[in-house]
């Protein structure tokens, strides 16, 4: 299953931490990650997916493919700004959101919008979304509501 990870681009720490081990986990498990492709939670997720062995891909705001962090696999120019929320939502069959402010909200409504299951550690309140206490939880939330 592909799994969207959406979360703030200059997060704390304890976000970070979070975001490795979400992307950790759901490489291990054998999920494919999918974000936007930039900094923060973004690069924290994909780095622990890359560190597991797993595969990344980045959809980015810019035109530039090469402004993807360095663990992205797959990097996805769009050129959309913000607007490329509703792409990393719909190319993945969850979300899991990690902290966050208005882009991550952004992607939390489009997750609602598109009817994905959608766990949050540290996220926006959101209706749809299922707060969780631990990355572990998050992705067998998600695990467990994909179809």
């Amino acid at each position: 299953m592909r799994v969207s990870v959406a979360g703030g681009s200059t997060p704390p720490e304890a976000a970070k931490r979070h975001a490795r081990e979400v992307g950790r986990l759901l490489a291990e498990r054998g999920h494919v990650l999918v974000c936007g492709g930039l900094g923060g939670v973004m690069r924290a997720a994909c780095r622990g997916a890359s560190d597991a062995g797993g595969h990344t891909i980045g959809v980015l705001p810019g035109e530039d493919r090469r402004a993807a962090n360095e663990y992205v696999d797959t990097a996805i120019a769009t050129g959309l700004g913000h607007a490329r929320n509703a792409l990393v939502v719909l190319n993945g069959d969850a979300v899991i959101a990690v902290d966050g402010s208005g882009g991550t909200l952004s992607e939390v409504g489009f997750g609602a919008v598109y009817d994905r299951p959608i766990a949050g550690i540290g996220a926006p309140d959101a209706p749809h979304v299922e707060a969780v206490d631990s990355p572990r939880e998050a992705v067998e939330y998600v695990e467990r509501h994909a179809d």
